[in-house]
């Protein structure tokens, strides 16, 4: 999918309201519309990176900031001590829909293991 059809792109962009819930110059954060927990967030590059197959060694600081963003935030919704999960899909047979590398980040509920 070209950057100008993906949906995340969108959202960054501002051409799709979204509620973002943090944002800088590396990556954006918001909910996701189809809560899977009571907290279910996603964290995606502002860059567009279909998925984590694509990543190269310049996405390095995009993704570290990623994942600080989302232990930043499960921590600010109260999550963090009870326990969360980051949950990174890669390709269809994942469970990734949406081709623009992200990370959900959910709590709020108890998991079980194995997941899916």
């Amino acid at each position: 999918m070209a950057e100008k059809d993906c949906l995340f792109c969108k959202i960054i962009r501002g051409e799709i309201q979204s509620p973002i819930v943090r944002q800088d110059d590396l990556v954006v954060a918001f909910r996701d519309i189809q809560p899977q927990a009571p907290h279910h967030l996603l964290v995606c590059p502002r860059k567009h990176i279909a998925t984590l197959n694509d990543l190269t060694s310049e996405d390095e600081a995009a993704m570290g900031r990623a994942v600080a963003m989302a232990a930043s935030l499960a921590a600010e919704a109260g999550v963090a001590r009870e326990g969360y999960r980051l949950v990174i899909n890669c390709e269809r047979g994942a469970g990734q829909s949406i081709f623009h590398l992200h990370a959900h980040v959910l709590g709020g509920r108890p998991f079980g293991w194995p997941p899916g």
